[in-house]
């Protein structure tokens, strides 16, 4: 049982769901208590060991029903149907499975051990030697509809059906010549041969169940793409739940390559210069490495982020992912404005992503039903937090710079711009409609390093990956 949830947990990780070893571990203990006679109880035992979002709860009941009810669900359904073929009830059908067993006993001494448990109905087995033979051809690997009968025939090939076949003709051609019975002979007949495409059923089904554990994965990047495209004013309640746990993913990501980069440059660059100096006395052979000294910086992080109610879906996704960079710098100051502008820093370090998206949305701070005056947020910031940005800050502005025709004050993004290592400004709107109407974007762009459009996920994985080059 270990060996299948280990691989159950690897299967949950190809398909988005993170489980830890410690987790799986967990999984190992919650089992033994609940065994596996009580499929509910199992199925609770799992889902409370190997998954803590809710988000990932879709994945792991379709995973949990293809992989606990697949191989061996399979085996038991071809083996319902043989007996439903042979118009037996249970009792009946066991009775019959003793005579198949006192008759290989007599003529089946040469059969493979796996036509014999094929033949006695042991599905353990036969699970056990199909699973073997599924590692052996490496069925893992398959990812496409159109592979599938490649990698039947591989199974069937390592199972070796082909001997099976000649077996259970042979054991026909035995069974003629028995005195068994008339209508018992028949039925025997009956049964190899509807157990021999029993098998080769399981083999099609089981290639099948494996491709579509992968497909799951598939369907769900598929889907993520559709949406990828799809602007965030227009996203569905079902797509915003989706996006959300995507923009956890990207800045995950994010947060992984700036850590795996922060240990590269650890030591600094390579210096030559010195290395040489310092082993003359080798004769130039540089047993002694010397790096650079590298300049410890801290850098700093200013959201100013637009939540008016024309960009409220970019909003919470921008804000969403403001938090999830907390980890990555030494300090990260939020703000959010409509017209008004106020800080929301202790309230993303106090709470979790949701309470915090929520009390930073619904109007307390701010008065989120104003009119958007991006000039007016901006000269209050330079009059009352310019003393947050300095020379390792960067600034990032999230907003439509939709100004509603009242005073731009660009004036004042000038002067964040020469305190500030730099200005990365993030639109929600389409660039064609920049500097159109009450858009003041031709004004600010002036004062900004990088100006992108990010009005939906694809966007914003193309941003943050420009971020993380520079």
């Amino acid at each position: 049982m270990q060996e299948k949830l280990v691989e159950f947990a690897n299967l949950l990780r190809e398909n988005g769901v993170r489980v830890s070893l410690a987790e799986t571990l967990d999984a190992f203990s919650a089992s033994e208590v609940t065994g596996l006679a009580e499929r509910d109880a199992f199925r609770a035992a799992l889902r409370a060991t190997m998954v803590k979002r809710a988000s990932e709860l879709p994945v792991f009941e379709e995973l949990f029903d293809i992989y606990f009810s697949g191989l061996g669900e399979i085996i038991k359904q071809a083996s319902q149907a043989v007996q439903n073929a042979l118009s037996m009830s249970d009792q009946e059908f066991q009775k019959f499975l003793d005579e198949v067993e006192k008759m290989l006993k007599k003529e089946g001494k040469n059969l493979s051990e796996l036509a014999k448990q094929l033949l006695q109905n042991n599905s353990g087995e036969m699970e056990r030697k199909i699973r073997e033979a599924s590692r052996a051809v490496k069925l893992q690997g398959i990812e496409r509809t159109i592979e599938e009968n490649y990698f039947a025939r591989a199974l069937a090939r390592q199972l070796g059906l082909d001997k099976i076949e000649a077996e259970i003709k042979e054991l026909r051609e035995q069974l003629e010549k028995m005195d068994i019975g008339s209508e018992l002979k028949a039925k025997m007949e009956e049964y190899l041969e509807r157990r021999l495409k029993a098998l080769d059923d399981i083999i099609r089904r089981y290639v099948r169940m494996e491709r579509e554990k992968r497909d799951i994965k598939q369907k769900e990047d598929q889907r993520l793409n559709q949406i990828g495209e799809k602007s965030f004013y227009y996203l569905t309640e079902e797509e915003l739940k989706k996006m959300n746990e995507a923009v956890t993913r990207l800045a995950q990501r994010l947060k992984n390559v700036i850590t795996v980069r922060r240990k590269r440059s650890k030591k600094g660059r390579f210096d030559i210069k010195r290395t040489l100096r310092q082993n003359l006395t080798y004769g130039g052979v540089p047993f002694k490495l010397r790096f650079e000294k590298r300049k410890k910086e801290k850098p700093q992080v200013v959201i100013l982020c637009d939540v008016s109610d024309s960009v409220r879906n970019a909003s919470r996704f921008m804000l969403q992912f403001v938090y999830s960079l907390q980890d990555l710098y030494s300090r990260v100051r939020s703000f959010i404005f409509v017209a008004d502008i106020g800080e929301v820093t202790e309230c993303f370090r106090n709470n979790d992503a949701k309470e915090a998206l929520d009390v930073a949305l619904k109007g307390d701070i701010i008065n989120v039903y104003a009119h958007s005056n991006f000039g007016y947020a901006f000269r209050n910031f330079v009059t009352d937090h310019l003393g947050a940005v300095n020379k390792r800050t960067t600034v990032i502005v999230l907003g439509d710079a939709r100004n509603n025709y009242n005073l731009p004050h660009d004036w004042c993004l000038r002067e964040i711009r020469q305190r500030a290592k730099r200005v990365i400004w993030l639109n929600p709107e389409s660039r064609n409609t920049w500097g159109f109407g009450d858009s003041e974007m031709d004004r600010y762009a002036p004062h900004c390093d990088l100006v992108e459009e990010c009005r939906n996920l694809n966007q914003l994985y193309r941003v943050v990956d420009r971020l993380v080059a520079s």
